[in-house]
């Protein structure tokens, strides 16, 4: 909020010189004495707090000027506002703060106050601005507030536990009431007819309540206008009376229905404008071009259908979209070109829609992009290798597609990428080591492809790894869910976020992925999971000592050879286990620990296990029990269950004498790499 700062009038008509005069108006007074009567109150209004930070311990003595949170009037020593916004206070509210008359601001957002909204707060008749939000406050708003003849703002946002019907009162009781913030409350009904006549209001944020009723077009010009997540239904109307000021609209997650109409586009000041989670459908129309002014456009979860508009806004070189997001409709055809000419482009949400075609190969034009999403739909060709000129790219997201071709080596110039997901596309050759130079790497999804090659170390390189996935899955559908989020800021900076609720793990099972484990895996002491199964690796497997965070190893149903590591005593997280199917030899006595997997090591003819009789037990006809990803899932949006014991398991002995044989697995890695 932009002040406007008014110079005295002692400083205009005083006979000093303009130095003078400057220093004068510079030098705040010294001193400025508590009124007497406005120091009892405020010391009976502390009592009954709880301050943990001490925040309010320098109001002691009688110089307001070190009270925090206190202005006074710098003749009267009256209290004219108190502001103790985030000190973590929590209590009720005595009515001794109401005795402040010549109160005009009340700044008490960001603490734990639980009570009824102060009903004597209606005895204060020069008020001017009310900020009680994120609070812990219920109840409804009172009555007594309708005496507040001169407030600008009521700001209320953010106390789930306020509620019941807006007051019917509520857009006439001032008629200088300019912000109105109620969101994040439990309001229920429609919106008060009063509220969409008052002239004076400008700010109106009524996010995430329980407000219902067809949607109608407000009577005057606002700047902001904030409905989302209600239930809300109806028609878009057209906003005639906002044209020339509204600048953020926000009707997202609501039951809105019908089309886009074409005045949306004739809001000459919009900034933000977010229409995404309702039920607007039909196509776009191919006129409705938005102004360069517009920052942010937010269509996703909806039914628009029919070929994204080949111009959507207007662009300079300052000015343009930072923000676009058309996921999740039924969009069709291919992608504009003319989307390249967006270049002040930072994301770019495309995802879930019947797209076809190639990616434009001039989308490296977009250098300030850090996130693209065009995932699950039916896009073909390559990824254009254009793309390295997004060197601000945080997230490159092209999950089920028809995309083929290699990864190029060249895309580790994409130094700053953090999430990599290509899954459930037809790519095809080996893992660049390359990569290994995408230091930043923290979630790489290479699943269900056609990728083929030796096991190399570039994985092993990054030092940020949350989650890596390269297989190809045997049984249902995969449960990762990766949200990425982007936020415009005032300054029209995107801010990216994602959340993925994981272990630290890597999983490049069912490939044809082939040679030794890079011995660089067994020294990540911050994995969590490790699933290498259903391979064609071989070679021994090292020591897991280092592993101090392991909690899921499976290395099953492939042709590791050799003694198995000593004592996993240490490793007290580990939970699941699997060896099986492989040419593990030697014996295996108790004490190293392993006796609480039981079945782990199936199909390792060669290995003797230590029973607790002491009789050695080989590894032919024990079945794989209580240790497989599948029977241990985990709990969270990604699961342990996506790494499952797959119907590998079943293979026979004979099978498994087979691919202990040097000879027999040359020649399947011949016939299928």
């Amino acid at each position: 909020m932009v002040m406007a700062h008014t110079t005295p009038l002692h400083c205009l008509w005083h006979p000093f010189t303009l130095l003078s005069v400057i220093l004068l108006c510079a030098i705040p007074s010294l001193s400025i004495d508590v009124h007497l009567q406005d120091r009892a109150s405020l010391l009976l209004f502390r009592s009954r707090l709880q301050d943990p930070y001490q925040s309010l311990s320098n109001w002691a003595g009688s110089n307001c000027t070190s009270w925090s949170g206190i202005t006074c009037d710098n003749r009267t020593g009256r209290v004219l506002s108190i502001n103790l916004t985030s000190m973590n206070l929590s209590g009720q509210i005595h009515p001794s703060l109401c005795q402040l008359s010549y109160l005009s601001k009340v700044g008490l957002s960001h603490n734990n106050f639980t009570s009824l909204l102060p009903e004597c707060f209606g005895n204060l008749l020069n008020l001017r601005a009310i900020d009680l939000s994120h609070n812990r406050f219920h109840g409804g708003i009172p009555d007594s507030f309708m005496r507040l003849r001169h407030l600008t703002e009521l700001v209320l946002s953010g106390n789930p536990g306020l509620g019941g019907p807006l007051p019917a009162w509520i857009g006439n009781f001032s008629t200088n009431l300019e912000r109105l913030h109620l969101g994040v409350c439990s309001f229920s009904g429609d919106i008060p007819e009063s509220l969409l006549y008052l002239k004076s209001l400008k700010y109106l944020d009524l996010e995430n309540n329980l407000l219902s009723g067809n949607l109608v077009g407000f009577q005057q010009p606002l700047i902001l206008l904030n409905l989302a997540s209600n239930q809300f239904a109806g028609t878009l109307p057209c906003f005639s009376a906002s044209v020339q000021s509204l600048t953020v609209l926000n009707l997202s997650n609501n039951s809105i229905v019908g089309g886009l109409p074409a005045c949306i586009a004739s809001l000459q000041a919009l900034t933000h404008l977010n229409l995404s989670g309702n039920h607007l459908r039909y196509r776009i129309y191919p006129r409705l071009v938005f102004s360069e002014k517009l920052l942010v456009l937010d269509l996703s979860y909806n039914d628009f259908s029919g070929p994204i508009p080949s111009k959507i806004a207007e662009t300079t070189e300052k000015l343009g979209l930072v923000l676009l997001d058309l996921s999740h409709n039924q969009f069709s055809g291919e992608i504009p070109v003319k989307i390249t000419e967006l270049k002040s482009l930072q994301a770019l949400f495309l995802s879930h829609n019947l797209l076809s075609g190639e990616i434009p190969a001039r989308i490296g034009n977009l250098t300030y992009l850090q996130v693209i999403d065009l995932s699950h739909n039916s896009l073909s060709g390559t990824i254009p290798f254009s793309i390295v000129g997004c060197f601000q790219l945080y997230a490159l997201i092209l999950n089920n597609n028809n995309l083929s071709g290699v990864i190029q080596p060249e895309f580790d110039a994409l130094d700053i990428l953090r999430i990599l997901d290509i899954s459930n596309n037809r790519f095809s050759g080996a893992i660049p080591l390359t990569l290994a130079g995408c230091k930043s790497l923290e979630i790489v999804d290479f699943s269900s492809n056609e990728l083929s090659g030796s096991l190399n170390d570039a994985i092993t390189k990054w030092s940020n790894l949350r989650n890596v996935t390269v297989k190809e899955p045997l049984v249902a559908a995969r449960n990762v869910q990766l949200r990425v989020s982007a936020v415009v800021s005032d300054s029209n900076q995107l801010s990216f976020t994602y959340d993925l609720s994981s272990m630290i793990g890597i999983d490049l099972s069912s490939n044809l992925l082939h040679g030794e484990i890079p011995r660089g895996l067994f020294g990540l002491a911050g994995l969590e999971y490790l699933n290498l199964s259903c391979n064609f690796l071989y070679g021994q497997l090292p020591g897991l000592q280092k592993m101090q965070s392991l909690k899921a190893l499976d290395l099953s149903n492939n042709s590791l050879s050799g003694h198995i590591p000593g004592n996993i005593s240490s490793l007290q997280d580990l939970s699941i286990l699997n060896l099986s199917y492989n040419c593990f030899s030697g014996y295996v006595p108790q004490k190293q620990g392993y006796g609480r997997f039981p079945g782990a090591f199936a199909g390792n003819p060669d290995l003797c296990m230590e029973s607790s009789s002491g009789v050695c037990d080989d590894g032919r006809t024990q079945s794989v029990q209580g240790s497989s990803f599948r029977e241990d899932r985990m709990e969270g949006p990604i699961s342990l269950g996506i790494f499952f014991i797959s119907a590998f398991v079943s293979f026979d002995f004979g099978v498994v004498v087979l691919f202990c044989s040097a000879r027999a697995r040359n020649y399947i890695l011949q016939t299928k790499v």
